[in-house]
């Protein structure tokens, strides 16, 4: 009987261990699950947004998650990252985003003040990456292309008149090119490099180079005095080769056989208007008897004719028909006939 009441009670005894475990196991998971939703509250209820002094972004739309580091619940946390900041629409640019700004921007996206807790800097300057391709490096590949595609073969110097600005990328460009081209066109002592930036296929922009050219120019200067009227020739002329700001003409020739109008002292530079055509002897004189020729394809027609002037090969002269005695207007042959004009 007392074996029985002694089991008994041990039983008891395990029973109520027992419980006493699941209580105190009930007690430290209600604990733990309340410090757990006050964990979730806590963070919920504050926002931490960290502001840098200084940041680079890569969009140029701004999002307060891109220019600072923000810390709390997770639902709030992305609502606040989200709340937009403005726009960097230049390349270059820089905003500065101080601390009321910030608190302003949460509060009308509904996250008031008092649940927001700002650290780091007072103001934050942003800009966005970029890549620059300065002026010099636009001017050297200029240059380098004109070397190498002169607009003329005279072409001797030239130098950049007018120089661009950089061309800002905005963001970190990939397979960004430059390709130049010669525009055709403008003052003839003056050349234009367009240069095309390209990114891949795209054409994002360009920029253009001025450039003041010099070419190579010959002129003949006189070696001795030459008198009036006398001929131009290689005895006493020398041709030498300037630099100028014109090309020279296209039809230049020496100006070998024309006739000085004046004295022309010794290191003369010859102009056009110091000299005259040479002309040519006269052939025929007034009241010559002179054949009037007239060759066509298959035949040829002559007659005399009587010469009312004096003239040279090349010129224009009347002449009386002997035959007809009528007045025609002909043209005087190197060999002394003339042809008429029709």
């Amino acid at each position: 009987m007392s074996r029985t009441n002694s089991t008994r009670a041990q039983e008891r005894k395990h029973t109520g261990i027992l419980v006493a475990c699941a209580l105190m196991g009930c007690s430290f998971f209600c604990r733990a699950s309340a410090n757990d939703r006050a964990n979730d509250l806590g963070e919920d209820a504050v926002l931490q947004v960290y502001l840098p002094r200084e940041v680079t972004v890569q969009d140029s739309f701004l999002r307060l998650g891109q220019v600072s580091i923000i810390r709390g619940g997770e639902s709030l946390v992305a609502k606040a990252s989200e709340i937009a900041l403005g726009r960097l629409s230049v390349p270059g640019q820089k905003i500065t985003i101080h601390r009321p700004m910030v608190l302003s921007r949460l509060a009308c996206n509904g996250i008031p003040a008092s649940k927001v807790t700002l650290t780091g800097a007072e103001a934050t300057t942003i800009k966005q990456r970029q890549q620059t391709v300065s002026r010099t490096e636009l001017v050297r590949l200029a240059s380098d292309f004109l070397e190498s595609h002169p607009p003329a073969a005279s072409v001797c110097r030239y130098s950049p008149l007018r120089k661009p600005e950089d061309f800002i990328i905005p963001g970190a460009g990939k397979d960004i090119r430059l390709s130049p081209r010669l525009v055709q066109g403008g003052a003839p002592n003056q050349a234009k490099v367009e240069i095309a930036v390209l990114s891949g296929d795209r054409r994002i922009g360009e920029r253009e180079v001025i450039f003041g050219l010099e070419h190579n120019c010959r002129q003949a200067i006189a070696k001795v005095e030459i008198p009036a009227g006398g001929i131009i020739s290689p005895q006493n002329v020398k041709i030498e080769t300037i630099p100028s700001d014109y090309p020279e003409p296209a039809d230049w020739q020496p100006p070998y056989g024309l006739i000085a109008k004046r004295r022309l002292p010794a290191n003369t530079v010859l102009r056009p208007s110091m000299l005259v055509p040479r002309k040519s002897p006269i052939i025929v004189k007034r009241n010559q008897n002179v054949v009037i020729r007239i060759e066509q394809p298959g035949f040829v027609i002559t007659a005399i004719g009587k010469t009312m002037q004096d003239g040279r090969a090349g010129e224009y002269i009347k002449v009386r028909n002997v035959d007809s005695q009528r007045i025609i207007l002909a043209r005087i042959n190197e060999d002394g006939s003339v042809e008429p004009v029709s």
